[in-house]
């Protein structure tokens, strides 16, 4: 999961909103965490889950990330725009896990990853990610540089 984000910041820029869904410890913190390796920003990415939110600054000249941990949040923008984010969204790469029926509104164009694994008494690491870009941002955009 972490070399998929790695491998996905290759695609990212300001301005782009992915939306990451799976169960818990699918691997929705792992691949943002690759991600910000990939985007060169600084910080350790952990979970934003009590935190609701962290800005991870640009260690260059790239984009901040946004993470956002939106399972707490009932609301959609209203309580996004509340968390009071001290970057300008259009400016950032944002990154929201449980983030669908809450965050959509923020822009048409956006990258849906939908990540499931084997639950319950297994061994079975594997994951499967299903990846739908929507909006015209992503309707050209060359995914290949995702593939293992």
């Amino acid at each position: 999961m972490r070399e998929l984000g790695r491998r996905l910041a290759k695609l990212l820029r300001a301005g782009d909103l992915v939306m990451l869904s799976g169960e818990l410890g699918a691997g929705k913190t792992t691949l943002t965490r690759g991600l910000g390796e990939g985007l060169g920003v600084r910080g350790a990415v952990t979970s934003p889950t009590f935190v609701i939110a962290r800005v991870h600054p640009s260690l260059g000249d790239g984009p901040p990330l946004v993470h956002v941990d939106a399972y707490r949040l009932s609301g959609g923008l209203d309580e996004m725009e509340d968390l009071d984010l001290d970057v300008s969204l259009s400016d950032s790469v944002i990154v929201v896990e449980w983030g669908e029926g809450k965050v959509e509104e923020l822009t048409e164009d956006r990258l849906r990853l939908r990540i499931d694994r084997a639950v319950g008494d297994t061994t079975d690491e594997v994951r499967h990610v299903t990846v739908t870009g929507l909006g015209e941002r992503w309707a050209g955009a060359d995914a290949s540089v995702l593939a293992g």
